[in-house]
């Protein structure tokens, strides 16, 4: 890993932010379970969703890359026999592929790298042996898993992670019965939850919300679609961000209408007291006078580091909450925040399930640890626009995990960030 040496600098201009890793994790699973060809593009080729191709190759899928098409027939998909499955460090494709195997019925071992193998994955051992699937692990990854899924009644905690409540959306369709989701306690990032049933409906599989969950009639088939996946709002953030602290930056392809929570957003930079027009895909942001707010961060935990460092500049305090999620991530991400603005001279308080920041017009500078985490180190990144000194920032690779073309938009819009030796 290399560190990357950031200068203080405004950014200004017009950028096109990846497609959205989230909606193209939830295409490619869609595709790969249809008989016939789906086109789905544009895909920015991300750690991630390489890892969620590779699965569904493994699992039998016929995915070619054209360009940034990927051109996807799931005709011969669970016609493997025991399978390896290596879902990096992407929590999405453990998640959401474990029930999918199960529902074909797949005897499957599950590996992964980074922190995935300490990351949660009890709601699935908890529920899945009691519809056919034995589940054999001591705690986290690797996990086995063997037989084939049965219809029936789930019943699951809302609020450890959306990612179990998709991975059965999209699994449950495939059984011969119907199925039911009920939740035992308020679901969270309801938005992406959304996000799942849209696509699936796109792809011709449709399932109905209830008063606790989702009835999901069984028997159904995906149906090949061309999908064109969206440009990623929790990417956004981190240009909004630098927006809000003094540029003038043109997003050129958002939508207002998305299902994804995190354009939530907007309303939050708003708040802030940044300046936002919207017109046709088009979000332009540019400094206002910003002052401190309180953000319930319970549907949009992957804005929080970008929202902490608009945070450290706003004057008065800022209060966020209901981010402890962050906690499980690709590290303890309100530990991870709160440890590197502090170290460049933010005023940072941690708690239980956030963080209380008091803003100041400027902050110093100097080091902080990127914690091999892609939303840590895009987030200190733009915190240069308001820093009197560089900042030098380790894991500057981490960004492939989901923005591999970070830097080259960062210098795109008028960035300084040179490579140093770590």
């Amino acid at each position: 890993m290399h560190n990357v040496r950031i200068s203080p600098c405004t950014l200004s201009g017009t950028v096109s932010v990846p497609p959205s890793k989230s909606a193209a994790h939830r295409a490619i699973i869609c595709a790969s379970l249809a008989k016939g060809g789906s086109i789905i593009s544009p895909i920015e080729m991300s750690n991630d969703i390489a890892a969620t191709i590779g699965c569904m190759r493994t699992l039998g899928a016929d995915i070619r890359t054209e360009g940034k098409a990927l051109h996807i027939d799931g005709t011969n998909v669970f016609s493997a026999g025991d399978v390896l499955l290596d879902c990096g460090e992407s929590g999405s494709t453990l998640r959401f592929l474990v029930p999918v195997a199960a529902a074909g019925g797949v005897s499957a071992q599950f590996v992964g790298h980074g922190k995935l193998p300490e990351r949660p994955i009890g709601v699935y051992t908890g529920c899945l042996p009691e519809k056919g699937t034995a589940c054999v692990t001591k705690g986290g990854l690797p996990l086995s898993i063997s037989g084939k899924l049965q219809s029936g009644n789930y019943e699951i905690p809302g609020n450890i992670s959306s990612q179990f409540i998709t991975g059965l959306l999209l699994a449950l369709p495939l059984l011969d019965g119907d199925s039911e989701i009920k939740l035992t306690s308020p679901a969270q990032s309801v938005g992406y939850i959304n996000m799942t049933t849209d696509i699936m409906q796109r792809f011709g599989v449709n399932v109905q919300k209830t008063e606790n969950g989702w009835f999901i009639p069984g028997g159904q088939k995906y149906l090949p679609h061309d999908h064109t996946v969206e440009g990623d709002w929790s990417q956004a953030a981190f240009f909004l961000t630098a927006g809000a602290l003094g540029g003038n930056i043109t997003i050129d392809n958002l939508s207002a209408d998305s299902a994804q929570g995190d354009k939530e957003c907007i309303e939050i930079y708003r708040r802030f007291g940044a300046e936002i027009t919207v017109n046709d895909g088009r979000i332009n942001i540019n400094g206002g006078r910003l002052h401190g707010i309180e953000i319930d961060a319970s549907d949009i935990p992957d804005m929080v580091p970008a929202l902490a460092v608009t945070a450290a500049f706003a004057g008065g305090r800022t209060v966020i909450r209901g981010a402890e999620r962050l906690r499980i991530k690709e590290c303890d991400r309100l530990a991870a925040m709160t440890d590197g603005l502090t170290r460049l001279g933010a005023s940072v308080t941690e708690t239980d399930d956030g963080m209380i920041i008091d803003g100041k017009p400027r902050i110093r500078g100097g080091f902080a640890e990127g914690y091999n985490d892609h939303r840590i180190v895009m987030s200190l990144a733009v915190a240069a626009a308001g820093c009197e000194e560089d900042i030098i920032l380790t894991d500057m690779e981490s960004v492939n995990k989901s923005y591999p073309s970070f830097f080259e938009d960062y210098r795109m819009l008028g960035g300084i960030a040179d490579v140093i030796m770590g």
